[in-house]
């Protein structure tokens, strides 16, 4: 079992004062990997991939070669929405391995440090044309050592029987992330607007540093570190109901998954639907497309309060949502931000898109978010083996690598199909595991409870 750091440590707004190191740790990182997430594809579009651009970036040639080798010839558009939907997906393949680091050799800690390190050599390689894809590479190595293991940190911190708390506990971590989403495009949009797209990527960089010195001030307040080699566990050597919680786990992901397709999406073909169909002038200037990252990680954080004192009111008069319910709620959101695009499409016609409906749409998938991934990391930091919960963990983070490259593919089909019908296929996405969800939830959740039971019970 892990060790509890929330007895003896201090306490920061009733939960250990580890989690707002890590919570801050979080939104310094996610400051960074937003900021130049929110300007990569419409960097890759406008500027790199163009003739005069895309011969200088070192190993750029034999790179296309190989994904049209796969998926044929690819206009520019496509290239750069398939690139972006590789990076995107990428950087939440790595932490499986992250994982396996840190379970295995290095312990959780020092792979996170590893992590920071990597991520901010790759922001500040961004600077630099010739330097895309190796910066692309640390990137996404260095999410791979972070992700799975400062977030299955977060649940170490409290014992086993606070699942109000440990949730609670994730929620505000989430937040954390999403300040730092919220602030990052804001800010980077803004200096790559004014500057040049390599002085917005390079100040990604730089918070990455500071996300650093967050972290290691925190260190003493983290929970202990299970022994090397701990987390690792072969099938054989979990008992047969962990065997089939774990099976259980990654049920709930692949329903999950369908959701994840209408998030991703929009922070790929969306951020083109931005730049071409949306009319971002205002009596104050031209909006930066960037900006609607940073409103739909704002919409995660403003609507927190709310979300806490909703299901705090539920919880005291018998009437509280168990995870997989918040989850479904959550793919309502989500197929409602796609359906405001879809809608303002429609009814702009030829015209341009009216501003306030990709402002909705942003909103909608923020607030939808908080009810999806900070419960779902609550849902298996609670339910997992203790065993492989830094495994399954960062197999969390494996489903928006799938969701990722999905999403790329899926641009393809931007340029053949009318922008509104494109959103609406993007619901629908959304509904077939929300739908799903509200079906087999309530026996998934019973299956769970019991599978629970038998692993904590005496041999």
């Amino acid at each position: 079992m892990i060790m509890d750091a929330s007895k003896s440590d201090r306490l920061i707004l009733g939960h250990p004062a580890g989690v707002t190191f890590l919570a801050f740790t979080e939104t310094w990182e996610r400051f960074s990997f937003y900021g130049m997430r929110a300007l990569l594809v419409l960097y890759l579009v406008q500027q790199l991939l163009l003739p005069g651009h895309i011969e200088n970036v070192a190993g750029m040639a034999g790179f296309r070669s190989a994904v049209e080798g796969v998926t044929g010839p690819l206009s520019t558009q496509a290239f750069a929405s398939q690139m972006f939907g590789l990076y995107a997906g990428l950087v939440y393949l790595t932490p499986i391995f992250g994982g396996l680091i840190a379970d295995r050799w290095l312990g959780a800690k020092t792979t996170v440090l590893l992590g920071i390190a990597l991520m901010a050599g790759g922001h500040l390689l961004m600077a630099f044309e010739v330097t895309t894809l190796a910066a692309l590479l640390l990137l996404i190595l260095g999410s791979g050592c972070l992700k799975g293991n400062i977030a299955a940190q977060v649940g170490h911190l409290y014992p086993a029987g606070e699942e109000a708390r440990r949730a609670e506990g994730y929620t505000l971590f989430s937040t954390g992330i999403n300040i730092g989403g919220a602030v990052g495009p804001l800010v980077c949009g803004v200096v790559a607007q004014v500057w040049g797209w390599h002085y917005g990527f390079g100040l990604a960089g730089v918070f990455m540093l500071l996300a650093a010195a967050v972290y290691l001030a925190g260190l003493r307040h983290f929970a202990p570190e299970k022994p090397r080699g701990a987390g690792i566990a072969s099938a054989g050597s979990l008992t047969a109901p962990e065997r089939q919680m774990v099976g259980m786990i990654f049920f709930v992901l692949f329903l999950g998954i369908w959701q994840g397709f209408a998030y991703d999406v929009l922070f790929n073909s969306g951020f083109i639907f931005l730049s071409q169909r949306v009319d971002l002038a205002t009596a104050f200037g031209t909006v930066p497309e960037a900006w609607f990252a940073s409103e739909d990680s704002a919409a995660s954080v403003l609507i927190v309060p709310v979300l806490i004192a909703v299901w705090k009111w539920q919880e005291r008069w018998g009437k509280s949502h168990n995870e997989l319910q918040k989850i479904a709620v959550g793919g309502v959101f989500m197929a409602l931000s796609a359906l405001s695009l879809a809608l303002g499409d429609y009814l702009a016609g030829s015209a341009k898109v009216a501003l306030v409906w990709p402002v909705v749409g942003f909103g909608l998938s923020g607030i939808g978010f908080m009810f999806m991934w900070p419960t779902t990391l609550s849902l298996i930091s609670r339910r997992a083996p203790i065993k492989v919960v830094s495994l399954l963990m960062a197999l969390a983070y494996f489903t928006n690598f799938i969701s990722g490259v999905f999403t790329g593919w899926l641009g393809r089909f931007y340029e053949v199909l009318p922008p509104w019908q494109f959103w609406c296929g993007s619901a629908a996405m959304a509904m077939v595991g929300t739908v799903s969800i509200w079906l087999l939830g309530s026996a998934i959740t019973k299956r769970m409870d019991r599978l629970s039971g038998e692993i904590t019970a005496p041999a």
